[in-house]
């Protein structure tokens, strides 16, 4: 059996993890810095820079505590290690413990130094004070940026410690710790990478997501990369003003149909291969006339007499991604989780097949 000391370190470690990345449990049940110190955040929508000056501060603060928090715990999960005694504790835990010390006292320095002359010292306040006026401060571009949030026009996605915001004149994108900000006239964006996914957890349909660079002309101010759906990135495109280079050629899929024909192509390519008699000439396919049929439907997903699935007798008329359009035009659309996993009929015979039917042509 496990100690205590083992069960409350491995459940502390989670913890922390999950309060550091928040996931959507954490959300849900309120377990969150926005949440904890929401009287002392204010509205994000009345005042959004003054309300990420606090919130990154007052992140940086809770998550300077958890090693103390840990410490504690360990002061009642293990009494043997007398760490409530200082000098009776063995000396790793001192040094342990004059560490959780530090942190909070660094971090609650930090705030303190940040919050002084109305938030002058705050990072964020200083990267404001790039984009303002001779005549003005960061006070005014902060200002700006408030009221161009608080339009329903803006672009807004990713989840809250990665979110992508973009107004008629700004682009930020929000991080743990910082909030990163751009000015749409002084930048300069490139795809520069693409992570497709067979299955999203949220949706469990196949998702692309693009990285565009952020690099803005101003020499103080850091260039730095947004991550979001490629069925977004049309939307993106029609609040920007400046054009996104694509340096990486990457395929972008704005659409659910050109991920979910991709992931189709992927899927029947590791399926069991036809052969196709010798004497069989193939005929261009009867969907597209561009290329010659290259797939036929044979039932593996089951026995021949079991299943919904059914044994397709005709000849190979179609290709690959004639097939693959078919299969997702017959697909309920306000239901893309189930696709994967659906039968449609063949559309010659109408004999019914799902995606393990699929076979390339050898």
């Amino acid at each position: 059996m496990e100690s205590p000391a083992v069960t409350f370190t491995l459940a502390y470690l989670v913890f922390a993890v999950c309060f550091v990345f928040t996931p959507n449990e954490f959300r849900s049940a309120g377990l969150t810095v926005q949440n904890l110190l929401a009287g002392w955040l204010g509205s994000e929508d009345a005042a959004f820079v003054h309300y990420h000056l606090r919130r990154s501060t007052g992140t940086m603060l809770a998550h300077g505590l958890l090693p103390l928090g840990y410490y504690i715990g360990m002061c009642f999960a293990a009494p043997e290690k007398q760490l409530f005694y200082f000098y009776q504790a063995s000396e790793s835990w001192k040094i342990f413990f004059l560490l959780a010390i530090l942190a909070p006292t660094v971090t609650g320095i930090l705030a303190y130094y940040w919050s002084q002359s109305g938030w002058d010292n705050h990072p964020l306040a200083r990267t404001l004070a790039f984009h303002a006026l001779p005549q003005s401060g960061w006070r005014a571009v902060a200002s700006s940026i408030n009221t161009e949030f608080r339009r329903i026009d803006k672009f807004a996605t990713g989840a809250p410690g990665a979110r992508v915001i973009v107004t008629d004149t700004w682009v930020m994108k929000v991080t743990t710790y910082s909030l990163h900000v751009a000015q749409q006239q002084d930048i300069h964006l490139t795809v520069t990478d693409s992570r497709q996914h067979e299955l999203s957890p949220d949706s469990n349909m196949p998702v692309q997501f693009l990285t565009i660079r952020v690099a803005s002309i101003n020499p103080y101010v850091k260039a730095f990369d947004i991550r979001l759906n490629s069925t977004e990135y049309g939307e993106l495109r029609e609040k920007l003003h400046a054009p996104i280079r694509n340096a990486a050629n990457v395929v972008i899929h704005q659409s659910l149909s050109d991920l979910f024909l991709e992931t189709f192509t992927s899927l029947v390519e590791i399926n069991q291969t036809y052969p196709v008699p010798s004497n069989q000439e193939l005929e261009p396919c009867i969907g597209c006339m561009q290329t010659n049929a290259n797939i036929k439907l044979v039932k593996n997903c089951q026995e021949p007499n079991e299943g919904e699935c059914q044994q397709c007798y005709c000849r190979p008329m179609w290709c690959l991604t004639c097939m693959g359009k078919w299969f997702a035009s017959r697909q309920d659309q306000q239901h893309p989780e189930t696709w994967l996993s659906s039968q449609v009929p063949c559309p010659t015979c109408r004999a019914k097949f799902c995606i393990l039917d699929v076979c390339i042509i050898q």
